[in-house]
């Protein structure tokens, strides 16, 4: 794997007043592309992961970045989707990009902003990537999408309510330390496990706290080839990568266990020759708690059914086995759609960078990153480490 992060940047999370999808995408520009210490006509390609499909009255995005500088006129830019994982999708591209030698510099940009619609209308824009034919009519559109799927977990294993708060409380913890999360405030576990006016039931048997929430954001990261990143101030590698994708319809799966993610986990780890044992922390995609557990039996933290061992032993908490979401997870953090992985990946270099603040894991060494998109549709896999 040849290409390298050599720069990054990252917007707070939230309800951004102020800011458009275009000045968050040039924010980010700006700020990656001083941050790995080039000049904007040093990029020879663009890659915008934007979710879009409503959220904004704009569609057409790809050439907002140019915006930044009169060198980026001309420079070839793609918008790239693919549901919740798009910003990962994106960085995908720019991976394939320096791989192919097709360019040598790359910015990569995931945003969003989702807050300009009212609920309802988040809701329909975000079921438009369940498989509508049989999903298109579930009650509470992905909450309840993803009530279903873990339903179907309980109704194998038992009921995991007492698991997915342990979760909730664990990343909201975390995110108190996070200057970028949406979420600063530790709910403690007591509110995060029982029903309230303040933790409403969305779709039982998941709550408010089980739920990410609607976010705004951005973040960027600049791509290039390892010959290059040696002489530059700061190299992250991608020293493994795997992206997956499984049948859209939930019927045709088995919905207690996420085939796809343990896939892709199993490949990403194999191509860079490495065990979960050599992890020091993952950044993974719990759009609801339910999907973080289910997400460490498929990277083999856990036997199936296990999950719950994971939180309540404390093996994912800061100072555990495998620390997973410091960051706060997109729980605590935000999940601007379009932003989510490659905000992922940013978080990733901080830690490896040791520039983490709060949220350091230290003497980070090698980092995984999990991003999903649909009802764990779409499926990838980035192992990071410092480039020697």
């Amino acid at each position: 794997m040849s290409a390298c992060i050599v720069g990054w940047a990252h917007t707070p999370f939230g309800k951004l007043e102020g800011e458009d999808i275009e000045s968050l995408i040039t924010r980010v520009t700006r700020e990656a592309i001083a941050d790995a210490g080039i000049s904007p006509g040093d990029i020879d390609e663009i890659y915008l992961g934007h979710f879009g499909e409503g959220f904004v009255r704009e569609r057409f995005l790809s050439s907002l970045p140019l915006q930044v500088a009169e060198a980026m006129r001309f420079t070839p830019s793609t918008r790239v989707e693919n549901a919740c994982a798009t910003g990962s999708a994106a960085l995908y591209q720019g991976i394939n990009c320096i791989a192919a030698h097709k360019g040598r510099i790359v910015l990569v940009i995931g945003a969003e902003k989702m807050t300009e619609v009212r609920g309802p209308q988040v809701a329909d824009i975000l079921t438009g990537a369940a498989y509508i034919k049989e999903e298109g009519e579930v009650p509470g559109g992905f909450a309840g999408i993803f009530a279903d799927i873990a339903n179907q977990y309980f109704n194998r294993y038992g009921d995991q309510s007492d698991a997915l708060a342990r979760i909730a409380a664990k990343n909201h913890r975390n995110g108190v330390s996070n200057p970028y999360a949406q979420f600063r405030k530790d709910l403690g576990y007591d509110f995060c496990r029982e029903v309230s006016d303040r933790n409403p039931w969305v779709a039982p048997p998941l709550k408010r706290s089980d739920c990410s929430a609607v976010s705004d954001g951005a973040a960027a990261v600049i791509l290039t080839d390892a010959d290059t990143a040696r002489g530059m101030g700061k190299a992250i590698r991608l020293r493994g990568t795997a992206h997956v994708n499984d049948f859209k319809p939930m019927s045709r799966r088995d919905l207690s266990a996420f085939d796809g993610c343990a896939e892709a986990w199993k490949q990403a780890l194999s191509s860079a020759g490495a065990t979960l044992d050599d992890l020091s922390l993952v950044e993974t995609h719990d759009c609801f708690t339910v999907a973080e557990l289910m997400e460490y039996e498929a990277m083999g933290l856990t036997a199936p059914g296990q999950g719950a061992r994971a939180i309540m032993e404390g093996w994912t908490e800061m100072g555990g086995r495998l620390p997973v979401n410091p960051s706060g997870g997109l729980k605590a953090k935000g999940h601007p759609i379009g932003a989510t992985g490659v905000s992922m990946h940013v978080l990733a270099c901080m830690q490896l960078h040791g520039s983490a603040g709060g949220i350091q894991v230290p003497g980070a060494e090698l980092v995984g990153v999990f991003n999903m998109g649909g009802a764990a549709v779409t499926h990838y896999v980035s192992l990071l480490e410092r480039l020697h």
